[in-house]
């Protein structure tokens, strides 16, 4: 049974309590980007599973886009004003969000920011991600195997400014193909004389399909495209297909979601580093509930782990097949 609040950035799903718990039941806040984007419906069902698992109450909450600060300061509000024990948040802004997040810990709020760091990481009482950067080192050895004797000609088709899982993406994959060095904490994109177009697209299909027309545009000749994401990555081969070089450009990417596997096996996406939403989800809403149970907080920085997955292997690159990622796919058992 699905209840709203008043307040309409906030639901709240009241899930079934144990009889012990009945009375005083345990409320959890999740945020994420946005409500639409596969990587945040998945990370929102494990915390959902979960939650009805411990006998707790969930609140969900949004941004109305990536990058949607004000959307997620509001369901921040709205969840402590509910009596949220913990809020685990998928930071949109992750320098902008750190005054609300302050502000709840001081209310006695744990808080957990799933896949993306804050900026302080020290923002939060502890972080449950993929490391970002390494996800992006795969995808560039990967390429950097697959396009040995051929010259590259990049295209990167990126997050948006100072968003710090964007930056560690997309740095990772010029560091692993061998062109730039970079901080792995830095939400500074490093660049390289083979990148010939970078555009943004919000991790969103439509935005990645023009930004793809706008490179193709810019340099018919490009041959490498890395994406954010994977519905970036369907919007560029969408664009690339439309321009008939799909034979031609080979397209890399990062979450590993069901549809993105199967994006693998249609040759759609190259490759792809598969992270686990599912299990940074039931992982925070566990320690909030360990919280509310026993006053410990989780705390530091807990790698989620992440797979490259392809049906190209290139040597000295590890990787799972496509049927490996369909089993794994968002975290599912």
């Amino acid at each position: 049974m699905f209840l709203k609040l008043a307040l309409p950035v906030v639901t709240l799903i009241a899930l079934a309590a144990s009889p012990a718990a009945a009375a005083d039941p345990i409320v959890i806040g999740l945020i994420t980007k946005t409500e639409t984007n596969p990587f945040f419906v998945k990370m929102k069902e494990g915390a959902a599973s979960e939650s009805t698992r411990l006998g707790a109450k969930l609140l969900t909450g949004a941004g109305a886009k990536d990058g949607d600060n004000e959307g997620q300061v509001t369901a921040m509000e709205n969840m402590i004003n509910a009596g949220a024990k913990g809020i685990l948040i998928t930071p949109s802004d992750t320098k902008a969000i750190v005054p609300s997040i302050q502000k709840a810990r001081k209310k006695g709020v744990l808080v957990i920011a799933l896949d993306t760091a804050t900026e302080p990481v020290t923002a939060v009482d502890a972080l449950f991600a993929t490391n970002n950067f390494d996800a992006g080192l795969l995808i560039g050895q990967w390429a950097k195997g697959a396009m040995a004797g051929k010259k590259p000609v990049i295209a990167t088709l990126d997050l948006q400014p100072g968003i710090t899982v964007g930056a560690q993406r997309h740095n990772g994959f010029l560091q692993g193909f061998g062109v730039a060095k970079a901080d792995p904490n830095s939400s500074d994109l490093v660049t390289a004389p083979q990148v010939v177009c970078s555009q943004d697209t919000h991790g969103n299909q439509a935005e990645g399909q023009a930004a793809m027309e706008n490179c193709l545009s810019k340099n018919p000749d490009i041959n490498l495209v890395y994406t954010i994401n994977e519905p970036a990555a369907f919007g560029a081969f969408t664009a690339v297909k439309a321009a008939g070089k799909d034979k031609q450009i080979v397209i890399v990417s990062v979450d590993g979601g069901c549809r993105g596997v199967q994006g693998v096996v249609d040759g759609k996406i190259a490759a792809t580093s598969q992270q686990y939403p599912l299990k940074m989800a039931t992982m925070g809403v566990e320690a909030v509930v360990n919280y509310a149970k026993t006053g410990k907080k989780a705390s530091g920085y807990v790698d989620t782990g992440v797979t490259l997955v392809t049906d190209r292997p290139q040597a000295g690159v590890a990787s799972k097949d496509s049927k490996f990622g369909t089993a794994s796919c968002w975290g599912k058992k």
